[in-house]
């Protein structure tokens, strides 16, 4: 799946992936995709309660080699 914007949030722990990503996310345009990486398990259910509150669109949610990525679409 292809992204606009990528942020590597590794070895951080909450809250810092969330307010990351949601300043990565203000300077995409409506329509585009961030990717993020991120290694704290918590991530999985932060991010899905952040694109509820959003409105941006939690387009996949994956675990692959110890780290998490998920594809947000920005609303």
């Amino acid at each position: 799946m292809s992204h606009d914007a990528l942020l590597d949030a590794k070895g951080l722990n909450c809250p810092l992936p969330i307010l990351r990503t949601k300043k990565a996310i203000a300077e995409l345009s409506s329509g585009q995709v961030l990717k993020i990486v991120a290694t704290d398990p918590g991530s999985v259910k932060d991010f899905e309660a952040f694109c509820k509150q959003t409105g941006n669109t939690l387009m996949s949610s994956a675990e692959a080699g110890g780290a998490f990525e998920f594809m947000i679409k920005k609303s």
